[in-house]
């Protein structure tokens, strides 16, 4: 089978199998990881090797990473810092302890190995909780932010484990502690070098990128920094994913952070569906075959210690019960790092070959039946997963206003924001420009507005004004025709070039247009008035009603705006209803000062 025909098969199943998934409310992932299974070398055979998927797919959970750290800010992740290594390392010390208990009591495993099982099994799948708070918008939110404390050390706890494993072999010499002081000071220089490489060499490329103008080229850079991160912490002896989240973090204050965002979110989400799709592939149904009550109970098992002793452990941390629970539970599973971990502890003879085994096809079906058993969490609790909405604090990029197109009009308005603190995110296509008004102290973000996943990234959907200041009228157009589409309550205010202009934006929904020059040319007009001998009293009447005019014909109008011959008439008909109207009001104005004299 070439690899077009392979391609096309995965698309297929991730087509048919993910949304109808969704739509049964279980969600992408077990959609996924049932058209794996069936795709895979048990069941239909149509992709034999999932070790070649695995390699490619794991890509996705690297860029599910730098995404992550796209979100976090440097200050905002300090500010994380208890929750990672309080009720992080008090989830991972827990689990680790009851599930290693069970191990060794249950399962007959050597202390040592049940410890280090226990710890690996304490481990959760990343891709699954993320995947699944960022489909329901709470990836922002204070249960989404501490699910994701407790992930990152997760990740990071994988770092002593990979060095601990083999200093405690029973089929090896063991190392002494100057191997592992070794380790753990090479990992922090490797880690400090990426954070000053990154942060002086992306300030310098990625503008000199953005203004080549080419799209492709800086969706390249964007892919280009996760890999090369990834890539530079793998040689380092880490985690591929922990490389990637510091290059997110390194950008997350950049003004190219949403275009980063939304160039890498389509490459992540397919990749992740793949990852999914190769570990459903994996699952070894021969042994679930010969012995299912032994497969199934040792999963439910795990599952059930590991879910009791996270919901223990977040009560303890003052997590509410509802979200103690889906807490609990949207952790439950076994994590992507099982698969590499124990066939490792088992191959330096810390367990039999066969508990390894068993314990894999354990993580991999706690991966089918997480989503299941969320599901069932959310109905109990009324449709309702993780805390009320009402008890969370906002989140913290959900700015009120967003502003596309930060050019002469748009810095006004964003002036006048500003000036009443009003927050608001700025969209600018142009690198000049964004790079020109960072020179006077305004952050502004890169990239073009008119792009669904950039306006996603920008949190458009928690927006209540959309103000479309963008110069161009083809960008401006296709902008407001994705925003009144995809955002239909965002009240959009705009700035039009002209009369054509500002119909197209009447046909789009605009709530409030202002032609860009018309208002600066009744004032111009005004002062010519008064060069010529009126006084201010008549000549701020003569603009203010060629304004009322003009502004109700502009409403009248709309219906003919694809008229010319129509709409050169009508302007003729209202330049002489103007002239009219201001010669009544000259005559009117002439009596009332003779009626003044008088008196």
């Amino acid at each position: 089978m070439t690899f077009l025909e392979q391609a096309a098969i995965f698309l297929l199943a991730a087509v048919i199998a993910a949304p109808l998934s969704k739509r049964l409310g279980l969600g992408s992932v077990l959609g996924y990881l049932v058209a794996g299974l069936l795709l895979g070398p048990a069941v239909l055979g149509l992709a034999p090797d999932p070790g070649d998927l695995f390699d490619v797919s794991q890509l996705g959970l690297v860029l599910l990473f730098f995404v992550i750290g796209l979100e976090l800010q440097p200050q905002r992740l300090w500010a994380l810092r208890r929750l990672v290594f309080g009720l992080g390392c008090a989830q991972v010390a827990a689990s680790g302890v009851v599930l290693g208990l069970a191990l060794h009591l249950l399962l007959g495993v050597e202390p040592v190995g049940a410890v280090l099982l226990g710890v690996i099994l304490a481990l959760s799948s990343t891709a699954f909780p993320l995947q699944t708070l960022a489909e329901r918008g709470q990836l922002t939110t204070r249960y989404g932010r501490t699910t994701f404390a407790v992930l990152l050390l997760q990740d990071l706890a994988v770092i002593p484990l990979l060095a601990a494993i083999p200093l405690l072999a029973l089929n090896e010499e063991p190392r002494g502690g100057w191997p592992l002081l070794f380790d753990l000071g090479q990992a922090a220089a490797a880690i400090a070098l990426l954070v000053l490489v990154g942060r002086l060499l992306l300030r310098v490329v990625l503008p000199l990128v953005a203004r080549t103008g080419i799209p492709e080229i800086f969706t390249a850079l964007a892919l280009l920094t996760v890999a090369g991160s990834a890539l530079a912490m793998e040689a380092a002896g880490l985690s591929m994913a922990l490389g990637a989240f510091l290059a997110g973090v390194l950008l997350a204050g950049s003004s190219y952070r949403h275009q980063l965002q939304a160039d890498i979110e389509p490459f992540k989400g397919l990749l992740l569906g793949l990852f999914f799709m190769a570990v459903g592939m994996s699952v070894d149904i021969g042994l679930v075959a010969r012995e299912p009550a032994l497969a199934i109970g040792v999963t439910l098992g795990f599952m059930a210690l590991k879910a009791a002793s996270v919901y223990l452990v977040a009560r303890a941390g003052g997590m509410p019960p509802a979200s103690a629970r889906s807490f609990s539970v949207m952790i439950s599973q076994g994590g992507e790092f099982a698969f590499v971990l124990i066939p490792l502890v088992a191959s330096v003879g810390l367990v039999a070959a066969a508990t390894g085994d068993l314990l894999v096809v354990a993580a991999t079906l706690s991966l089918a039946l997480t989503p299941l058993a969320f599901a069932g969490v959310e109905r109990l609790g009324g449709g309702r997963a993780g805390p009320p909405r009402e008890a969370e604090p906002p989140p913290l990029e959900h700015n009120p206003v967003i502003i596309a197109g930060f050019g002469r009009v748009g810095q006004i308005v964003g002036r006048v924001l500003r000036a009443r603190r009003i927050p608001f995110t700025a969209l600018e296509a142009s690198a000049e420009q964004v790079d020109f008004v960072a020179r006077f102290g305004n952050k502004v973000y890169y990239g073009d507005a008119s792009r669904p996943e950039l306006l996603r990234a920008a949190q458009a959907e928690h927006a209540k004004v959309f103000v479309l200041a963008i110069d161009d009228v083809e960008a401006s157009l296709r902008t407001a025709r994705v925003v009144r589409q995809l955002f239909p309550r965002l009240q959009l205010v705009a700035r039009a070039r002209n009369r054509q202009h500002a119909y197209a934006l009447m046909e789009l929904g605009a709530t409030l247009i202002e032609r860009e020059t018309f208002r600066s040319s009744l004032m111009l007009a005004k002062g010519g008035l008064r060069g010529l001998g009126l006084s201010e009293s008549e000549a701020q009447r003569t603009v203010e009603r060629f304004r009322e005019a003009d502004e109700r014909r502009l409403q009248e109008n709309y219906v003919h705006r694809h008229d010319e011959a129509r709409l050169q008439l009508l302007a003729r008909q209202m330049a002489e209803e103007l002239e009219e109207i201001l010669d009544q009001d000259e005559a009117a104005a002439a009596q009332e000062g003779e009626e003044k004299a008088r008196v």
